[in-house]
C-alpha cells in the first residue's frame, strides 16, 4: 500500500512537473486548453429577431426594436438575441445578464454610419474613464456572455473613416477621439465571456475592446478592417485593458492599426488611479495575421503586462512582431513576455522606443521610470527591414532578455546592439545567413 502511495505521489508531481506555464513559471490553467463551442441550445429561449418586430429592412434603423428583444429576453431570465441571414441596421445596442448575441450564417448586424445613433455614456477609451459613445455591442457587468455563430458585426465605418481623414487635414494635430466615432464591440467588468466564429468588420474606431475582464476567450473570429483604398484609422483589433486570463485562439487578424494591444491607463499618476489595471495571463496563439501595425503591443497606454504569450502565429504584412511603447509620462512595467513559434514577414522584429505623442506630466515635476524585463524571443523564422529596432533611452530601462533559435533575413539592418539589454541571452541565432556567437552579457 505504501508503494501505491509513493508511485501515485511521483505521478502526481511528473504531472505538475510536465504542465505548461507560464513564462514566469506558475502553471497555465486548464481553463486555457478548455474550448467548447457555444451550444446555444443550453442558453435559454432563442429570440429571432424577426420573430419579434425587427423587419428585413438593410436601410432602417431598428435600435429600439432589436434592445427590445434583447429587454424581452433579459426579463424572461435571460435567452439568445438571435439574427438570421440579412442586414440589419442599428445604433448601440445592450446586452443584460442571461442574454447572448447569435449570428446565423449570412446575418449582418451592421451599425449606422450616423453617430447620433450611439449615445454618450461612462466608458473607457485610450486609458481613460471619461464620456465617449457607446459601442455597437456592448456588455456590462455580465457573467457569461457569448457572441456566436458565423454572421458578421459590421462596423459600417467608412463614413467616420473618410471624415477623420479631412479633418487631419484641416487640424493635422486633431487626435483619435476628436473624430466622433464608435467602437464595434465593447465588453467591461464581465466574466466567463466567449466570442466566437463570426466575422467583425470595418469598425469605426477599435474592434474589440475588453476592459477590466476575467476568464475571456475570443475563438475563430474573423477581425478586419482595410488599409486602402481608404485606411482605417486606430480599428485595433483587440485592445485588452486590465484584463485577467484571456485567451484568443485561431483568429485572423488584419487592421489599420495593432491587432492586439493591451492597455490599462496612461499619465504620471496613472498607477494611483483604481479604474487602472495591469493585464495578467494572456495567451494568444494559432492565429494568422494580416496586414497590421504591429502582431503584439504593449501600450500606448499599459501599466503592467506580466505573463503575455504569443505563440504558433503566422505573420504577413505586419509592421512590427513585437512592440514595447515605452511612454517617458507613465510608469510601466511589461514582464515575463514570451513569443515564440512565429514564422512570417514583418518590418521589425522587436520595436522599442519612447512613445512621446501626446505626453503630458501634468504638472509632476520627476519622470516617472518604466521597465521591460524577462522576454523570451524564441523558435522564430522571420523576414524583416531591422531585426533589432531598439533605442536606448534615459526613461526606461531593459534586462534579462533573450533571443534563441531566431532565423532572420533583414533586408536593411540586421545589427543586434547587445549593450543596450542589461542580462541578454542569445543563443543560435542566425541573421541573414550568419551565426551570432552565443552570448551571456
Amino acid at each position: 500500500m505504501k508503494q501505491i502511495f509513493l508511485l501515485a505521489a511521483l505521478f502526481l508531481c511528473l504531472q505538475i512537473s510536465g504542465k505548461e506555464k507560464f513564462p514566469d513559471g506558475t502553471p497555465i490553467p486548464d481553463w486555457f486548453r478548455q474550448n467548447e463551442k457555444v451550444d446555444i441550445s443550453k442558453l435559454g429561449t432563442a429570440y429571432r429577431i424577426t420573430d419579434y418586430g425587427v423587419t428585413l429592412d438593410s436601410t432602417a434603423i431598428q435600435t429600439e426594436q432589436i434592445q427590445a428583444v434583447i429587454d424581452k429576453a433579459a426579463a424572461a431570465g435571460g435567452g439568445v438575441v438571435v439574427v438570421p441571414r440579412g442586414t440589419f441596421l442599428s445604433g448601440s445596442l445592450f446586452f443584460k445578464q442571461g442574454t447572448h448575441l447569435h449570428l446565423e450564417e449570412g446575418a449582418v448586424l451592421k451599425g449606422s454610419d450616423d453617430i447620433s445613433n450611439f449615445p454618450i455614456v461612462d466608458t473607457r477609451m485610450e486609458g481613460q474613464s471619461l464620456k465617449y459613445f457607446a459601442a455597437l455591442v456592448n456588455a456590462d457587468g455580465l457573467d457569461g456572455f457569448t457572441i456566436s455563430g458565423s454572421g458578421t458585426l459590421n462596423g459600417n465605418g467608412l463614413r467616420y473613416w473618410t471624415s477623420f481623414w479631412l479633418r487631419r487635414k484641416v487640424i493635422p494635430k486633431c487626435t483619435n477621439m476628436d473624430e466622433l466615432r464608435p467602437r464595434l464591440v465593447y465588453i467591461s467588468n464581465c466574466k466567463n465571456v466567449q466570442l466566437e466564429g463570426a466575422h467583425f468588420i470595418n469598425s469605426p474606431f477599435w474592434t474589440t475592446h475588453l476592459y477590466k475582464c476575467e476568464n475571456v476567450k475570443l475563438l475563430g473570429l474573423y477581425i478586419f478592417s482595410p488599409a486602402a483604398p481608404v485606411k482605417a484609422p486606430s480599428t485595433d483589433a483587440i485592445d485588452i485593458d486590465a484584463c485577467t486570463n484571456v485567451l484568443v485562439k485561431n483568429c485572423y487578424l488584419s487592421v489599420n492599426d495593432d491587432a492586439i494591444a493591451l492597455k490599462g491607463g496612461k499619465g504620471p499618476y496613472a498607477d494611483s488611479d483604481p479604474a487602472n489595471g495591469g493585464n495578467y495571463n494572456i495567451i494568444i496563439e494559432d492565429c494568422t495575421y494580416g496586414f497590421c501595425h504591429s502582431a503584439l503591443t504593449c501600450g500606448s497606454e499599459s501599466l503592467h503586462d506580466r505573463n503575455i504569450v504569443l505563440r504558433r502565429c503566422k505573420i504577413s504584412n505586419a509592421s512590427r512582431l513585437l512592440w514595447l511603447k515605452m511612454r517617458p509620462d507613465t510608469p510601466q512595467k511589461y514582464e515575463y513576455i514570451l513569443v515564440e513559434d512565429i514564422e512570417g514577414d514583418a518590418k521589425s522584429f522587436l520595436y522599442v522606443k519612447p512613445w512621446t505623442q501626446f505626453f503630458d506630466l501634468k504638472g509632476r515635476q520627476d519622470k516617472p521610470y518604466s521597465y521591460s524585463n524577462n522576454v523570451t524571443m524564441r523558435n522564430i523564422k522571420l523576414a524583416c527591414n531591422v531585426f533589432f529596432d531598439v533605442s536606448s533611452s534615459d526613461d526606461y530601462f531593459l534586462s534579462d532578455f533573450t533571443f534563441e533559435n531566431l532565423d532572420i533575413a533583414a533586408a536593411k539592418n540586421g545589427d543586434l546592439k547587445k549593450d543596450l539589454i542589461d542580462g541578454f541571452k542569445i543563443k543560435n541565432v542566425t541573421v541573414n545567413g550568419q551565426k551570432l556567437s552565443d552570448s551571456k552579457k
